[in-house]
């Protein structure tokens, strides 16, 4: 008989728990030995986030060194893998960048967008911008003003106005390729000075109010510099005198000594003490009893506003990058221009006299580059149509420029070597790229699609020839053999290739456009003077070609030419957002595949684009003013280029 259990007095009924009790107890249990066993887990031994994400990234693999020899080898010519980065999925998102102002333009293409960022010297533009088609772009560099004064004549008929109009247009050309922004000033800008109204006051002869009315304007404007419409640069970029002009920084009110009243700078408040100064000098009180003695200040060097200072103005003596062609100076050495400078024929005269100053631009340019001009043609054999463009170009360079006084100087260098027909300036194609302060290049930058359909002669490009037939970024590997060999790697040569299309100095002995763009519109703006019109027609002169390269047949060269035209259509159905999803796959494996080709051309396009927009947004503001297009009955738009001949 079982034994019954009591409790004061009291029976108690022993039973088991139900299994599921159980089990909970026995994990209790065990969790409680091991926690007084062990003690609870150190905080220095709980890996921290940084310690997993490295850990992802650099795992401790086990040494197969024992058994490396029973590891199959993989193919060699597998592609190269891009690196993977690991997503920092516990940060917060990242935003996208603010769009700027003016960075963006339409093309034929789709829009061409950027971003101007000081970590523009990146491989990829995307891993800054967020946006697979912006490119990352220099920030635009600070363009200082420069001023000059023009008071037209009263009653001047039209072709006289357009005239004088085409001369300042000239000014403004030239100034705007030396990287100024140059504007014109009229006495609508005199009268904001606060000096003017006594001005008016002073019975002056006309020469010597127009000078004090000038630097009234100039010092409305807040100082800077101040030229004569008829002072031009013509130096090299890094010209000393340009490149302390571009700073923008004048410690002292200052003039040139060689170039009477081309050329003043100084800052606003010194310019107005000076402009006070003149303005209350005693002889100026009594101007009609002081007349002769005035007119003796006026003639000497600096002019009436630097001959009324009780103290002098500086003297800047190196001034040899700026030409000033004064009254003087057209009468004694280009008297062609002269003679034809009085009352009857004076519009054209001054038609001639501004053909004679862009062919001295264009001379200027001749010999800074005096090893001649290289167009850049990279995989020869098969791009022949990627260049007619950049020969058209080349060949205006190279010719003499028109002038009606073929054998003349400039007034800065009155020994300068003119252009000889007979020696025209070496004109050549390259098969890569060369760093040089003497040869210009002009290169033309394709689209990778453009460049696989030409280079290995496809009408059709599919997926499986892309992954096996064609190498990756050739174009840029070609570009740059010469002159980095082949030991650097593709990122060096991507950012090689970005400080030459836009550094300041690199980006004055080169011009990069792409391929599938097919009008030119502002080629003298980027130069600073008009190219020859009818060279391309009337000049059939070739560039001497790449030795060891054999000129194509015609029939290659149509087919060429079939395939260019094939492959603008193409990219320009996916840019404008009109193609089938077959087409943009095929466009978009070609860019995949060749990541660093399709970087240059998205750069090189990106940069020719912001170049083109800046002087718009300028053109736009100036276009009332004198020197304008517009004014000067010049009608700006697309021009045609590239050609075959």
């Amino acid at each position: 008989m079982p034994t019954q259990h009591t409790f004061l007095g009291q029976p108690l009924a022993l039973r088991m728990p139900p299994r599921r009790f159980q089990l909970l107890f026995v994990c209790v249990f065990l969790f409680l030995a091991t926690l007084f066993t062990l003690g609870p887990p150190s905080p220095d031994s709980i890996p921290t986030y940084d310690q997993v994400k490295e850990a992802v990234k650099d795992p401790h693999l086990p040494d197969l060194s024992e058994i490396k020899d029973h590891i199959p080898k993989l193919p060699t010519e597998l592609p190269d893998l891009p690196k993977l980065s690991v997503p920092d999925v516990f940060g917060p998102p990242a935003h996208k960048p603010p769009e700027q102002a003016n960075s963006s333009a339409s093309s034929s293409y789709g829009a061409i967008k950027w971003l101007s960022d000081f970590n523009w010297k990146s491989p990829f533009s995307h891993k800054i911008t967020l946006d697979e088609n912006r490119a990352v772009l220099p920030p635009l560099a600070t363009r200082p003003k420069i001023y000059t004064y023009y008071e037209p004549k009263p009653k001047q008929t039209k072709d006289f106005a357009e005239a004088e109009n085409r001369l300042l247009l000239a000014w403004r050309k030239a100034w705007w390729a030396q990287g100024f922004w140059p504007v014109v000033l009229s006495h609508k800008d005199a009268e904001l000075h606060p000096q003017y109204e006594l001005v008016q006051r002073i019975k002056l002869d006309a020469d010597i109010e127009l000078e004090i009315e000038r630097w009234c304007a100039w010092g409305a404007m807040g100082g800077g510099v101040l030229a004569h419409y008829l002072a031009l640069p013509m130096a090299a970029y890094d010209n000393p005198m340009l490149s302390f002009l571009r700073r923008g920084e004048y410690p002292k009110l200052s003039r040139v000594d060689s170039l009477q009243k081309g050329i003043f700078f100084g800052e606003h408040a010194d310019v107005d003490d000076a402009i006070k100064e003149a303005v209350n000098n005693p002889l100026l009180r009594n101007a009609t009893a002081n007349k002769d003695k005035i007119a003796k200040l006026a003639a000497q060097d600096g002019g009436i506003m630097v001959n009324l200072q009780s103290a002098d103005i500086a003297v800047d003596k190196k001034a040899d990058g700026i030409a000033y062609y004064t009254k003087e100076v057209i009468k004694k050495q280009y008297k062609t221009v002269s003679d034809k400078l009085g009352n009857t024929t004076e519009t054209k005269g001054i038609d001639l006299l501004a053909d004679l100053i862009n062919s001295h631009l264009h001379l200027t340019f001749q010999e800074i580059h005096h090893d001649g001009v290289a167009i850049v043609k990279p995989l020869p054999d098969h791009t022949t149509a990627l260049t007619f463009g950049a020969i058209d170009i080349g060949r205006n360079l190279t010719q003499c420029p028109s002038t009606p006084m073929p054998k003349s100087c400039p007034p800065n260098r009155s020994k300068c070597k003119p252009c000889d027909p007979s020696k025209p300036l070496p004109f050549k194609l390259s098969s890569s790229y060369k760093n040089s302060s003497t040869l210009y290049s002009i290169g033309t930058v394709p689209h990778p699609y453009t460049l696989t359909s030409l280079h290995y002669m496809r009408d059709n490009i599919d997926s499986e020839f892309i992954l096996k037939k064609t190498s990756r970024n050739i174009w840029l590997t070609a570009l740059t053999s010469a002159i980095l060999g082949s030991s650097h790697s593709e990122d060096y040569r991507i950012l090689f290739f970005k400080h030459q299309v836009a550094s300041p100095n690199k980006a004055s002995s080169s011009l990069w456009l792409t391929a599938e763009r097919t009008t030119q519109a502002d080629l003298e703006w980027i130069f600073g003077f008009n190219l020859p019109s009818t060279a391309a027609s009337s000049d059939p002169r070739q560039p001497t070609p790449i030795e060891g390269v054999e000129k194509q047949e015609e029939e290659y060269l149509r087919n060429e030419d079939k395939r260019l035209a094939s492959a603008r259509d193409i990219l320009a159905r996916v840019g404008g957002k009109q193609s089938d999803d077959l087409v943009t796959q095929k466009v978009r494996e070609v860019e995949a595949w060749n990541m660093v080709d399709t970087e240059a051309w998205r750069f090189a396009r990106a940069f020719s684009a912001r170049r083109k927009v800046e002087r718009e947004v300028w053109e736009e503001e100036e276009k009332k003013y004198a020197g304008s297009e517009r004014r000067a009955g010049v009608k700006g738009g697309a021009k045609w280029w590239g050609s075959r001949r």
